[in-house]
């Protein structure tokens, strides 16, 4: 009898599929509950990159307007 035998039962493959199976569901839940807030997130960093580059365009177009005046003479 070697020092590993101590009574105990031996591992099937069904324990260890079982065991996969019971981490897998566990791991569902983590990954479900976490994708939600990194969606909003998500979407409202690229929100905010839309309105940044909305704004500095604008910004960029009225600093290179040609004004044209027109004069009688």
């Amino acid at each position: 009898m070697s020092n590993l035998d101590l009574g105990r039962e031996a591992i099937t493959k069904d324990d260890i599929q079982a065991r996969f199976e019971e981490l897998k569901r566990s791991l569902d839940g983590t990954a479900e509950a976490a994708r939600t807030p990194a969606l909003s997130g998500g979407i409202a960093i690229l929100a905010g990159l839309v309105a940044l580059a909305f704004l500095l365009g604008r910004r960029r177009g009225r600093a290179s307007r040609t004004v044209v005046e027109v004069r009688r003479v």
